[in-house]
């Protein structure tokens, strides 16, 4: 793994653009500076950036590029013309007449000296790979015709596949196919910045190998388009991150309560030892006093308590030292899970909520946004994932993509949203979020959620904001499952969380005040 972490603009750098916001950065591109830049030179170094792609990654061979009728065509009539001059033997097939073709697409067409084919299956040969030049990231209806004979052809026939921008049938904005999509690309070319669906799923996996190519945007578009979303990396939060320096000591990185459940013991104890793990000075677990041991033995690091009732609770909670709160692992549906809940908000601590202490409120999650609104001082975190977020969130944005739908159940509470799985979004409610893309599917597993939520109440104990912390401990657990691969289990996790850290830090460097 190489981590990058740079010192320029960490939201810019992470930044992924909607298919709006990267028409709008091609706009800006042409009205910045004393000249600006043409939509023209744009596409001539977008089709440069595939051949190139294409010529560092395949020795010389057939290649069929497959244009359409707007913008990605031009882009396809760019590459086609560049491998051609150097040497590569080129058929292009166009969907639509030359004649029709507009603006800067019309203009690079014009620069093609080669044979201009129908758009059919006929055009591609055995061998041949495949420039897949036909619809960017705007498509918004499913192909038909001779081009959804054509990618049907595609798929068919196993070709090797360059998409220009995104794979012809893939949404940009949402990762979903629409209709039918071209076969999964080897390798996709993208311009100036990601799109959602290069990360969202079932994107991400139609993508292959994903370049972001530099095709003379200046960054500096980004400072009026102002871009809400990015990708989940040190890039993003590192600035924040909490390392130790010579002078602190643990009472320094907080002090996170967690509760045990009565049945579920496992849950707690893994989440326990991720909280500690990530940095927290202190971590309690409160469990029912016939539990004790089986808590205690599992990590001696953990501090364990006695849990009766409710008042009990709420004396933990009085404790100031006490600055970070996880409730739900294994705790069970319940009123007393409710109402711990409830407390914690009202206690006016960090709150991590996640499993159990989100399906309780199933019933009535105004009860719950209620409390968050009422805690608005406090940081609040939600963890659900797809099933409990329809617990409690019902059917809101119900159709739309994930990164739609944790942005909307983010406003509708007031926290901070994780909506978990293999492409986990992390929103905040002023409208952040973050596209997790690096966590492996051997995360499917017994157990990793709990981790995951040990992981932002240890990073909200040690001060460091909402969003920024859960999108850390996203990216952690991603990383650390990746360095363990196929056969992992939820124990491991935490125990691989010291090597990530640690290079982590090595490219990060303190960030805290007092150094």
């Amino acid at each position: 793994m190489k981590i990058h972490v740079t010192n320029d603009n960490p939201e810019h750098r992470s930044a992924v653009l909607s298919v709006a916001e990267t028409y709008a950065s091609d706009a800006a591109a042409a009205n910045t500076g004393a000249v600006g830049v043409a939509g023209a030179v744009l596409m001539e170094n977008a089709g440069r950036a595939v051949a190139e792609a294409v010529r560092g990654r395949w020795q010389p061979r057939p290649v069929a590029v497959l244009c359409g009728p707007g913008n990605n065509g031009g882009d396809g009539f760019v590459a086609a013309r560049h491998l051609a001059e150097a040497g590569w033997p080129v058929k292009l097939a166009l969907l639509g007449a030359r004649s029709d073709l507009e603006g800067d697409a019309a203009h690079h067409a014009l620069a093609w000296d080669g044979e201009v084919l129908e758009l059919s299956a006929e055009v591609l040969e055995e061998g041949a790979l495949v420039i897949d030049a036909l619809f960017g990231a705007g498509l918004g209806r499913p192909l038909e015709g001779p081009a959804r004979e054509a990618i049907l052809a595609v798929a068919a026939g196993g070709y090797p596949v360059v998409a220009a921008d995104v794979p012809s049938g893939l949404s940009g904005d949402t990762g979903r196919v629409v209709g039918d999509a071209i076969a999964p690309a080897d390798l996709t070319v993208t311009f100036f910045r990601k799109k959602p669906g290069h990360l969202l799923l079932p994107g991400r996996t139609y993508c292959g190998e994903l370049l972001v190519a530099d095709i003379g945007i200046p960054e500096t578009v980004l400072q009026d388009i102002r871009p809400g979303c990015f990708e989940n990396g040190p890039d993003l939060w590192a600035g924040s991150y909490p390392w130790r320096g010579p002078q602190d000591h643990k009472y320094d990185f907080g002090h996170a309560l967690l509760v045990g459940g009565d049945t579920m013991t496992g849950a707690a104890r893994l989440a326990s030892r991720a909280a500690l793990r990530v940095g927290a000075g202190l971590v309690t677990l409160a469990c029912a006093e016939n539990l004790l041991p089986i808590y205690a033995m599992a990590t001696p690091s953990v501090i364990t308590t006695p849990l009766g009732g409710r008042g009990d609770f709420r004396a933990l909670l009085a404790d100031r030292r006490k600055n970070a709160v996880l409730i739900g692992p294994g705790n069970g549906i319940s009123h007393e899970t409710r109402g711990r809940a409830l407390a914690a908000l009202a206690a006016g601590k960090s709150t991590v909520l996640d499993a159990d202490a989100l399906s309780c409120f199933e019933a009535n999650p105004e009860a719950l946004f209620d409390a968050i609104t009422d805690a608005e001082a406090s940081a609040v975190v939600l963890t659900p994932h797809d099933g409990e977020f329809v617990r409690v969130f019902g059917n809101l944005a119900f159709d739309a993509d994930r990164l739609v739908r944790a942005r909307a159940g983010a406003e509708a509470s007031g926290a901070v949203v994780v909506l978990k799985g293999g492409d986990t979004v992390i929103a905040a409610a002023d409208g952040r979020a973050a596209i997790n893309a690096n966590a492996p599917p051997e995360l499917a597993t017994a157990g990793t959620g709990d981790v995951l939520a040990g992981l932002v109440v240890g990073l909200l104990a040690q001060g460091m904001p909402a969003f920024e912390a859960a999108a850390a401990a996203c990216w952690l657990h991603g990383e650390a499952a990746t360095r363990l691969g196929p056969g992992l289990i939820s124990e491991d996790l935490s125990e691989a969380l010291p090597a990530v850290l640690a290079d982590l830090k090595g490219v990060a460097g303190p960030t805290r005040k007092n150094l």
